[in-house]
């Protein structure tokens, strides 16, 4: 209770560990909450809850909450899973994919994601398991980061595309992206522009906590 009263004043960090895939991971207490951190970004609570939360207000908490499936393509501390169960009550099935073992074992140790009932954690890569999976979502959360680099996979056309495939009538994609210099910007608008109008209605939420830019997609049939 100390350190929490105390991170109001300064973070102070409680855990931190070395991962092949992460690199540095580190738990802090900041501002009276558990976060998990990388080496230069933020991974999960913090900053990019409050992200990931802005765009799913603007799909709608009414929308999510009568949904079935929801797919989770990078959980690290599973911030937006909590966000689901916590804060819209998604009674529904959600599948978190997380290619770092590491990392899902300080999930369940501090923000015990292994005690929600209607979450299945899976252990591999999510371009893996989207190519495999024969599952269709009614919303996919892409929130895949390398510190602050995003594998080039997820904006080539192949995954955009099975991805969009894997989508139910109506569904949701909400993609995390992040814009630190204008060949990312122009990636970012590339990306937009190339989406077909007549199947899918595609939007951004540009700079939110300043780099980060959030794609709302919807499959219109």
């Amino acid at each position: 209770m100390f350190k929490k009263i105390f991170s109001f004043l300064i973070p102070i960090k409680i855990y931190q560990a070395k991962s092949s895939l992460s690199k540095s991971i580190e738990i802090t207490w900041a501002n009276g909450e558990l976060v998990l951190d990388s080496e230069n970004t933020n991974y999960s609570y913090g900053s990019l809850q409050r992200i990931l939360k802005i765009g799913l207000k603007n799909i709608g908490f009414d929308k999510i909450v009568n949904m079935k499936d929801v797919l989770v393509l990078g959980v690290a501390g599973g911030s937006v899973i909590k966000t689901l169960v916590d804060d819209i009550n998604y009674k529904g099935k959600i599948t978190g994919v997380e290619i770092d073992p590491e990392i899902i074992k300080i999930a369940n140790t501090y923000f015990k994601l292994d005690e929600i009932n209607n979450l299945e954690l899976v252990i591999e890569d999510a371009f893996e398991f989207v190519l495999k999976t024969k599952k269709n979502y009614d919303l996919i959360i892409i929130d895949i980061f390398q510190d602050i680099f995003m594998p080039n996979f997820l904006f080539e056309k192949f995954f955009i595309n099975r991805i969009c495939y894997l989508l139910k009538s109506k569904g949701f994609v909400l993609f995390n992206t992040m814009i630190l210099n204008e060949q990312q910007e122009l990636r970012n608008k590339k990306y937009v522009s190339e989406f077909y109008e007549n199947q899918f209605r595609i939007k951004t939420i540009p700079r939110i906590e300043v780099h980060n830019e959030l794609i709302v997609i919807e499959k219109l049939d």
